[in-house]
């Protein structure tokens, strides 16, 4: 499913006759109707006054409009479909969200809003807008319960992880990782007909990095596949809070008040400020709670700063973390410790976003009714300096900062961005993936330089008032400390970068910055009251979850017209959208460099495959609603792909081929097999089944290999022939072995493996890189490593064996290590150290090229931006002249999941068009600027 904004186009609305026979005038039709996409309900109605029926709810009122005008709006029962999910009122204005049902199922991102004024006791409908759903059809009733669809989405999460980590070990003894998952029911993914999914929050910590997770996921009910998958953690750089509720109220009413008041502490940049705190009656002592803002009879909500110095980022990721307590001080004034953890600045700038969104809003917290607001300061990563900073869906996290960054709390539009997020959430609940995802980090950008430009006066026309964070730093002046700049002119031709979900959840901080330069733009022209209400007003009263750039352009030209906005203001606003690029058909303009073989597969979680002349891929329909299928065809472009697996409603993923057999994975609700079929056609072969399947398959002539995960999660590697598929052999899977991305050439395995081995009279582990023979059987060790090295994926061709490797993990980058088939002349390609350092984490080669799939985290909105490919040769002499070729394109876009045709051609999946495409190129295009 492609989140991303699609272009909308403003047609007039054609008058209606008049009523027959009754000599009434016609009803007055709408000013403007902006069709959806994919939807024969409009995506805006704008310009009308009708009156809503009825004397009931806003919400009664709202739907009963919708339903007496069918003509209209197509939706066939809206009192049955459309389920109340909110409603806001100011100065007699009411805005209605209503969430879309199909046959009692919730649509993810099906969402319309109904806007109506009160007057003399009648509603008046004065617009519409948002996204409904008319052409859904699918069952409703699931074939995968909740175990499986649990146990499918953690597997899906950690194959997500292990493609963009080099592996660390796994727990002595214990499961392959520490992520949990929860399943929250039924939902349908609009695409086509419709999908029907289990949604099911995966959390705990990565394996290879201990950072936090929290993805949410969807699993096809009918054959257990996860079809989408994004981050939950809206991090600076919503989960299910039921279960942390108890422990984080449980600890606010440990505290009996004995009496508001005021007390004082320094912020980060040395200024005095005044912080609401009280004092606990049993303790004697002042704590950062401030309850004026937030009166609660029961003392359980208040705007609350909690000390989580210390803890580690994943333990206080979507959940409460059990023994934190407030900041306290014996005295009102609060001193040194308080100002160094962040904890002063925390609390008193939350207090200046609550009074922002208030004063200026009229909104009653982050939730519109008054809800606590928490915050948690002095955060770490198993003990190192955690920088960064994040809204989890409940609270704010701040890290602890390092030598060159204050703790993330010390900037104000810092804070106000992350409670821009629960504001969003609460209102638009922009999904955070994609352009709607980069439309909620434009948002919390706007709002955090906002409330900062606000309370320290910052003019909007200087030159740095477009910074975000550039008031961490401890040495850095502001332009080389900021994080961000809503003054970058980026543009959607020159600087949208197209990114699978795997990156940057699809780009929401890479692209966050053209939409949020528009805005910031528009407060220059417009000035700061005018256009931040008309902001606030689009995201609360017009977007919907899966809008993105051209919807958010329509909303807020929607949103100013309603304040009056018109004539030259309306002019500057349009214009500064336009010179941001954000303009009706906008992505139709974006280019690559590269050859398309097939276009559109819109699949996930899936890679592809080549060899002898041909790549292999998976596909699904146009609109994204049919299980995956694999295709096959030519790498030189001729003639047609053909279909070489059935369409029986499982799904068939991670294929590969030699040139002459197509083997893949095929995903269903009894389990997962490996089939095979040959290029010429005939019959499709089981080759083996299992619970689950890795991400990983290899064909080379007579030989299969895949990877595996055995019933306790273990990671295991396992051969076959063609010839005789019963005979498996099978590597790793054991409690003390585990076995991993194997690759295959010429008769020979290459995989890594992880194992316990004595050494005197304790045991330790290691890693090592591993040759077997299929003939003989034979195991040659190419090397070993402590268990403290980061091993990437094997490669392997008929003379060396070829694999990634991160031996010192401070060092944010990877070697490229090569060595002959006994192990001899081991020497890295790529080293790890150097002014050419990289971050990679998949490869792949012919006899000729080895091609590497890296990143570079210090190029945020350069073309390095997201996952690149980068060829070198594979005979070549380490550091000799020649043996780096470049970069394989200079696509800006997502490249993945790279395969090897032959020479220096390569194949892989490219997502800088705003859709995921099969693409090659026969040579490496070499420098891209």
């Amino acid at each position: 499913m492609a989140l991303t904004g699609v272009a909308a186009l403003v047609v007039p609305a054609v008058p209606a006759g008049a009523a027959a026979g009754t000599g009434a005038p016609p009803p007055p039709a709408p000013g403007e109707v902006v069709p959806g996409q994919r939807t024969a309900t409009p995506a805006l109605v704008q310009g009308i006054r009708e009156r809503a029926p009825g004397t009931g709810s806003a919400a009664a009122a709202a739907r009963a409009h919708l339903d007496g005008k069918r003509e209209r709006y197509r939706i066939e029962h809206a009192r049955r479909d459309l389920v109340p999910v909110g409603t806001t009122a100011s100065g007699g204005r009411e805005t209605v969200r209503l969430q879309q049902r199909h046959r009692g199922v919730p649509v993810l991102g099906g969402q319309y809003v109904v806007r109506m004024e009160r007057k003399a006791g009648e509603r008046i409908v004065t617009g519409t807008s948002g996204r409904y759903f008319t052409g859904l059809s699918t069952t409703t009733t699931a074939e995968v319960d909740e175990e499986l669809a649990v146990e499918r989405a953690v597997d899906g999460v950690l194959d997500d992880l292990a493609g963009r980590q080099l592996s660390k070990p796994p727990r002595e003894g214990g499961e392959e990782t520490p992520l949990r998952g929860t399943d929250h029911g039924l939902v349908v993914l609009p695409t086509g007909a419709g999908v029907l999914t289990r949604h099911v929050t995966v959390r705990g910590t990565a394996p290879a990095t201990g950072e936090p997770v929290l993805q949410e996921v969807y699993v096809d009910a009918h054959a257990g596949y996860p079809v989408l998958a994004y981050s939950g953690i809206k991090t600076f750089g919503a989960p299910d809070r039921a279960a942390d509720r108890s422990a984080a109220d449980a600890a606010r009413q440990r505290v009996r008040a004995a009496g508001d008041g005021k007390g004082s502490g320094v912020r980060l940049d040395g200024t005095t400020v005044a912080l609401d705190v009280f004092r606990d009656e049993e303790g004697g002592s002042y704590l950062l709670r401030d309850r004026t803002r937030i009166p609660d009879e029961y003392g359980a909500r208040a705007l609350a700063t909690w000390d989580a110095r210390g803890r580690n980022v994943g333990e206080v990721s979507g959940q409460w973390p059990e023994g934190i307590e407030q900041f306290a001080s014996p005295a009102p004034e609060f001193g040194a410790e308080a100002t160094e953890a962040g904890a002063v600045d925390a609390h008193w700038a939350a207090g200046q976003v609550y009074d922002y969104f208030r004063d200026k809003h009229g909104r009653d917290s982050l939730d519109g009714r008054g809800m606590g607001i928490d915050s948690l300061v002095g955060v770490t990563e198993f003990g190192e300096p955690y920088v960064n900073a994040f809204w989890d869906g409940r609270k704010m996290v701040y890290g602890s900062g390092d030598e060159e960054y204050r703790p993330l709390s010390a900037a104000l539009d810092v804070v106000g961005h992350e409670m821009t997020h629960g504001v969003v959430e609460h209102s638009a609940n922009l999904v955070y993936a994609g352009q709607s995802g980069a439309l909620n980090e434009a948002v919390a950008d706007y709002f955090g330089n906002a409330v900062e430009a606000d309370v320290l006066g910052t003019p909007v026309t200087g030159p740095d008032s477009g910074l975000v964070g550039e008031r961490l730093c401890r040495t850095k002046g502001p332009r080389e400390c900021a994080l961000r700049d809503l003054g970058d002119g980026r543009t959607t031709a020159k600087s949208f970068l197209g990114l699978d979900f795997a990156n940057d959840n699809g780009g929401v901080h890479l692209n966050s910055t053209i939409f949020g330069g528009a805005l910031w733009d528009a407060r220059e022209e417009l000035g700061a009251d005018l256009t931040d209400r008309i902001v606030y007003k689009a995201l609360t009263e017009y977007l919907t979850p899966l809008d993105g750039f051209t919807e958010g352009r329509a909303a807020v030209l929607a949103a100013a017209g309603d304040l009056g906005v018109a004539g030259s203001g309306l002019k500057a606003l349009r214009g500064a959208f336009t010179a941001h690029g954000i303009v009706p058909g906008w992505e139709l303009a974006l280019g690559a460099d590269s050859e398309t073989l097939f276009d559109r597969i819109n699949t996930t979680g899936t890679g592809l495959g080549a060899g002898g002349g041909w790549w292999t891929a998976s596909r699904s329909n146009e609109d994204g609603s049919e299980p995956y299928s694999v295709w096959a065809g030519r790498a030189d472009g001729k003639g047609q792909p053909k279909l070489i697996s059935p369409n029986d409603g499982r799904y068939h993923v991670n294929p590969a081929t030699d040139g002459k057999t197509v083997v893949w994975q095929a995903y269903g609700s009894a389990g997962v097999e490996i089939l095979a079929r040959s290029l010429t056609g005939g019959i499709v072969r089981t080759l083996w089944s299992g619970r689950s399947g890795g991400s990983v398959t290899g064909v080379d002539g007579d030989v299969v290999t895949f990877g595996f995960a055995n019933v306790g999660g273990r990671s295991a590697v396992a051969y076959l022939s063609l010839k005789d598929p019963a005979d498996v052999t099978t590597l790793g899977g054991g409690t003390y072995r585990r076995a991993y991305a194997p690759s295959v050439s010429d008769g020979r395995i290459a995989y890594r493996e992880w194992r316990r081995v004595a050494l005197g009279a304790r045991a330790v582990y290691a890693w090592r890189i591993l040759v077997v023979d299929v003939v003989t059987g034979e195991s040659t060790v190419i090397q070993e490593y402590p268990d403290t090295t980061g091993l990437g994926p094997t490669a392997i061709n008929g003379t060396h064996v070829f694999w990634l490797l991160d031996e010192d993990p401070a060092d944010g980058a990877t070697a490229l290590r090569r060595a002959a088939l006994d192990g001899s002349e081991a020497a890295d390609l790529l080293p790890e150290y150097g002014p050419d350092a990289r971050y990679a984490y998949d490869l792949t080669v012919s006899e000729d090229s080895a091609t590497i799939l890296s990143r570079l985290p210090d190029a945020p909105l350069s073309n390095e931006a997201g996952p690149k490919l980068h060829q070198f040769a594979a005979a070549g002499t380490p550091g000799a002249p020649g043996t780096y070729r470049g970069r394989v394109s200079c696509n800006r876009g997502a490249q993945t999941h790279p395969a090897a045709v032959g020479s220096s051609q390569v194949v892989w999946l490219d997502s800088t068009t705003g859709t995921t495409d099969v693409v090659t190129r026969t040579r490496p295009t070499g420098r891209c600027d």
